[in-house]
């Protein structure tokens, strides 16, 4: 069976690649693309590659009037939201690369997502090495009480934190073990400058750094006495890493109902 497709952002980074991606695959089928930078123009070249015989819509409700199955959204954080939405009462299910969104937004999508019976996979990084990062963070998580994030992209990212660190930082508060550092509250000087506490229970502490020559890299730093562990995630300057995850989130997303987070959840 053919998954068909919209690709919302397929003039982004991510998209143009995974808008070639979905071309090479017997199994996926290009339904829609949309950008309104480049609507009216074949998503093949406007991506930069070979035509598709797709032309690519100005905004998503354009790309939902034809049929498909699955929206992808590599947009921005101020769309991302409103597209999911809009697609999940469209009866599509979902799968976000977008990164910018909360647990309010996430609780949203998921109750949305359970009502109209669709799937949603959202993760804020679809990379493989970033899922281990993850993985291995969460694992560290249960010995090492004290963790803080370091959130490193380039200059102009809209955004702070990164996808990959709130998610890991939602994902660590969620079991770790009491901190030993002073609560920020107690904090004196400039509090701010212990960065923000994100995640449930007073959160972990993540530092956003914005500078160029960034892409995006994710730090997890844990210390006990004597002793510190530094797990580290960097991103290269191609897109191709994000590929693999999200056409894996394309063809799983079909069997969840309402929303499921991280690409670990599907690896194994």
């Amino acid at each position: 069976m053919t998954i068909r497709v919209v690709m919302a952002g397929a003039t982004g980074w991510v998209g143009k690649a995974l808008v070639a991606a979905i071309a090479r695959e017997a199994d996926l089928a290009l339904a829609g693309a949309v950008s309104r930078s480049a609507a009216g123009q074949d998503a093949g070249t406007a991506s930069g590659g070979e035509p598709v015989g797709i032309a690519v819509a100005a905004t998503l409700e354009e790309a939902l009037a034809t049929p498909s199955d699955v929206v992808i959204d590599y947009t921005k954080p101020n769309i991302v939201k409103a597209n999911t939405l809009a697609a999940i009462a469209a009866g599509r299910h979902v799968v976000i690369g977008t990164s910018g969104l909360g647990a309010d937004d996430y609780a949203e999508i998921d109750a949305a997502a359970r009502a109209g019976g669709v799937g949603v996979i959202a993760a804020g990084n679809f990379s493989i090495t970033a899922t281990l990062l993850k993985r291995f963070a969460l694992m560290a998580a249960k010995y090492v009480p004290d963790v803080e994030i370091i959130d490193y992209a380039k200059a102009t990212k809209p955004d702070a934190p990164s996808g990959t660190a709130r998610e890991l930082a939602e994902a660590i508060a969620e079991m770790r073990l009491p901190s030993t550092a002073t609560p920020q509250a107690d904090v004196l000087g400039i509090k701010e400058t212990r960065g923000a506490g994100v995640g449930s229970g007073g959160g972990v502490q993540v530092h956003a750094v914005r500078l160029p020559s960034f892409i995006l890299s994710c730090e997890a730093l844990f210390g006990l006495p004597d002793e510190r562990l530094t797990i580290r995630h960097d991103a290269g300057s191609s897109p191709a890493p994000y590929v693999a995850g999200t056409l894996l989130a394309v063809r799983k997303v079909a069997t969840v109902k309402g929303l499921v987070r991280g690409l670990d959840t599907l690896i194994d």
